[in-house]
């Protein structure tokens, strides 16, 4: 089992595929996606190396990030190696969602489990005016699509005071009569978009008192959860979820390991650098690269020190999907 120094388990890893996004969304690639580093990206082969390897390790979930990981066109097979890897109980992809309509069915044959979609408001022209595409109601018939296939849905929106900050009965209504789980994630400084983020980001504790007092309960996390801390309510078929990294102890429950879409194991979404693992992935070397994993973690630092205005090497989320 993948166990750092601070007794923390790693059940879940975000793979990254590519780092190539086609959105512009404000608080990530506010100008597009710029083409400034190596584009050599994991090949099918090496990726069936790196779940092997992880699962082998206690890894039981499997996410597929991008950039955007729809835009590689082997996605399907990437899918259905992971879901076809001893051990690997759930996988998942996070998505802007553009193509959901054309390939949600080729995702669920290849054996996807679960979906994360990005939708920072159902308006459709704040939904523009964030991430530059008017393509809100493809996405949200992609969701349909989704849901009666049997995956499990949750839409991610980030929170921001100059876009969609006052939008929660919005939220609130839109899951009344469906049955996902709506994530609002408190926005993230990087590297790149410090005024962005000093402008808008707003606390998610407010929002979670305000639940609180209307009856909503917190849900029990699983050993392979992400960070959100999810609510539910009779009346609504559909949670909410809260993803607070600026929270007090938000890193002590951390259960996931990254790997860049160039073979570079992050040990969190904002380490100081990547960890050069590529050589054993290309290799082959399920054994070397166990070893190398098992080495490594014990650098993992106690907190991600957002607090503090670290960012580390992380410019954008694009980089790792998040």
């Amino acid at each position: 089992m993948l166990e750092d120094k601070f007794g923390r388990r790693f059940h879940y890893l975000r793979l990254s595929i590519t780092d190539v996004c086609n959105f512009s969304c404000e608080y990530c690639l506010p100008d597009g996606y710029q083409c400034d580093s190596d584009r050599n990206f994991l090949t099918v082969d090496e990726i069936r190396t790196i779940a092997s390897t992880f699962a082998s390790l206690g890894t039981s979930k499997i996410r597929i990030t991008g950039g955007e990981p729809s835009l590689r066109k082997d996605l399907p097979q990437i899918i259905k190696i992971c879901t076809q890897t001893p051990g690997i109980e759930q996988v998942a992809i996070t998505t802007n969602g553009y193509r959901l309509p054309q390939h949600i069915h080729s995702w669920a044959e290849a054996g996807l489990t679960s979906l994360n979609v990005s939708v920072d408001s159902l308006d459709p022209r704040m939904f523009q005016s964030i991430t530059g595409q008017d393509k809100l109601d493809t996405i949200l018939a992609g969701i349909d699509l989704a849901l009666e296939l049997g995956i499990k849905v949750k839409v991610n929106g980030v929170l921001m005071r100059q876009y969609n900050a006052n939008d929660l009965q919005q939220f609130l209504d839109w899951i009344t009569d469906k049955p996902i789980t709506f994530r609002l994630i408190e926005l993230m400084q990087t590297g790149d978009n410090v005024s962005f983020f000093q402008a808008n980001h707003v606390a998610g504790e407010p929002i979670k008192q305000t639940l609180l007092q209307s009856g909503w309960t917190q849900v029990i996390r699983d050993k392979a959860s992400g960070p959100a801390q999810e609510f539910t309510h009779p009346q609504y078929q559909g949670n909410i979820g809260l993803i607070m990294p600026y929270s007090k102890d938000f890193c002590a429950s951390c259960n996931r390991l990254r790997v860049s879409a160039t073979g570079k194991l992050h040990l969190c979404l904002f380490a100081d650098k990547g960890l050069d693992i590529r050589p054993y992935i290309q290799s082959g070397d399920d054994n070397g690269l166990a070893n190398q994993l098992q080495a490594l973690l014990g650098d993992k630092e106690a907190s991600h020190w957002l607090d503090k205005g670290m960012t580390g090497a992380t410019k954008h989320l694009a980089m790792l999907g998040g």
